[in-house]
């Protein structure tokens, strides 16, 4: 492990209650030490660290910082001017960002890292499944929560799964020995100047793997396509064509995919999965790569794999009432959305499909309209509220709203409203519902409160 954690006994978080910052502070309090920390607002995540016996404080200010702290690690969404962070410079504490913590545990274990625009978090909690099904017993730190396991645990053996996000190059403080990348889209553009400054980023961070390591990547994708070609490092690709590892006969029967697998054109039998669409297939090909790299029997993978839960959040069927069918997901970006009502429509074509998508940041929303717009073909009805702001300026948020994307929306023929409350929108679905309906929460916001709402309601 790295010399900075390794010495520290009291480490202090600033911006603990999110989904990455909160499970590390969960592995610190298994390595032994002694973790506080901070975040602006009060959650059920807060709830859970403090039951850990972690010291959480509302609100950041500098009283919260003093000299007895070993080390200060921060989130990402953290700037400098937080009142925390300069605390801590003030008083000389050493500082780390988030991803260069998580890369100073790296140093010492097995890493393995998901990266790609979309599919970390499904991508790494089959990993996780996978190992633990495998007796390896990983030590994990994602994105989401894995159903009855969570989203970060230490485990008793070497390996280590983490999500690689490139927003602000996160991922090239990793170094791993098996590498995944699941795609490469425009997004973060907030950050990045163009699809070929993104390329970039995952190109250096193929540079990281380690010399006796793999790649495993989409051999589908055409912009990984281009950087796959300037590397001399061991690969799989995979995919639904000529891959080392692919997928044939693919079809979804009653809400599980099935598919046949071959692995350099032998076929290696099939496999069975609580997943949905075409899009998770090509995740499991890829942590089917994982398995072969290590070693392991086609039956060992596929058992395991077989045994997988899900991750709430994704594409996770709430409860059904009056006939109605409610579901939550994280989607956030054009081609999350289009592949998550696709899977949908294949499992219930026959059902009006109501859709509610927050919009998550200004930017994101801004650099990427159009395709928002066109991203709801498969929707009978779309209800958008107000944008969730994170991480924007609040110039970028006069430059765009809603209303915008809405009236984008309708120029394509889909019916669309703007309800700007989550109270509102509970109440319109309730006004509006009819026996047969699926309703979809979609944003990486809270918007899967209407959703839980929106069940009470059906309830009462």
């Amino acid at each position: 492990m790295g010399n900075f954690i390794k010495k520290s006994n009291k480490i202090h978080l600033i911006g603990i209650g999110g989904i990455g910052v909160s499970g590390l502070a969960k592995i610190l309090i298994h390595l032994g030490k002694k973790v506080s920390g901070s975040d602006n607002n009060y959650s059920p995540i807060i709830k859970k660290l403090k039951r850990l016996g972690i010291k959480v404080y509302i609100g950041q200010k500098e009283q919260n910082i003093d000299s007895n702290i070993d080390l200060v690690i921060y989130s990402q969404a953290i700037l400098p001017d937080n009142p925390e962070y300069k605390k801590a410079k003030e008083l000389n504490i050493p500082i780390l960002s988030y991803p260069e913590a998580i890369g100073e545990i790296m140093k010492e274990k097995r890493g393995i890292v998901v990266s790609g625009t979309h599919g970390k978090t499904t991508t790494s909690a089959l990993i996780v499944t996978l190992l633990k099904s495998l007796k390896l017993s990983p030590t994990f730190l994602i994105g989401g929560e894995i159903i009855n396991l969570g989203n970060s645990r230490v485990g008793k053996k070497d390996f280590f799964v983490v999500e690689g996000c490139e927003y602000k190059r996160s991922f090239l403080n990793y170094c791993p020995e098996i590498a995944i990348i699941t795609n490469i889209e425009k997004d973060h553009l907030d950050y990045y100047k163009d699809i070929n400054d993104i390329k970039n980023a995952f190109l250096q961070f193929t540079q990281n793997i380690k010399p006796d390591g793999i790649l495993i990547y989409c051999g589908e994708d055409r912009n990984l396509k281009s950087i796959i070609k300037k590397l001399k490092i061991n690969s799989f690709s995979y995919g639904f064509g000529p891959y080392n590892i692919t997928a044939q006969s693919f079809k979804t029967i009653a809400m599980k995919t099935e598919f046949e697998c071959f692995y350099n054109g032998s076929k290696l039998g099939k496999i069975k999965m609580n997943l949905w669409g075409r899009h998770n297939v090509l995740n499991s090909l890829s942590v089917i790569g994982v398995g072969i790299y290590l070693g392991f029997y086609w039956r060992e993978i596929k058992k395991g794999l077989e045994s997988f839960k899900g991750v709430h959040r994704r594409c996770e069927i709430l409860g059904e009432k009056r006939g109605i069918i409610v579901i939550d997901d994280y989607g956030h970006h054009p081609t999350e959305i289009k592949a998550t009502l696709k899977c949908i429509r294949d499992v219930f074509p026959d059902r009006r499909l109501i859709v509610v998508f927050q919009p998550h940041q200004y930017s994101r929303t801004r650099f990427l309209l159009k395709e928002f717009a066109n991203s709801f073909s498969l929707a009978d009805k779309v209800v958008v509220p107000d944008i969730y702001f994170v991480r924007d300026s609040l110039i970028e948020k006069k430059l765009i709203n809603s209303e915008i994307l809405v009236e984008k929306i309708r120029k394509n023929g889909k019916e669309a409203i703007y309800i700007p409350s989550f109270k509102e929108i509970v109440e319109y679905l309730y006004e509006i519902k009819k026996q047969g309906d699926i309703i979809l929460t979609i944003g990486a916001g809270p918007i899967d409160r209407v959703a839980k709402e929106f069940l009470k309601r059906l309830n009462k």
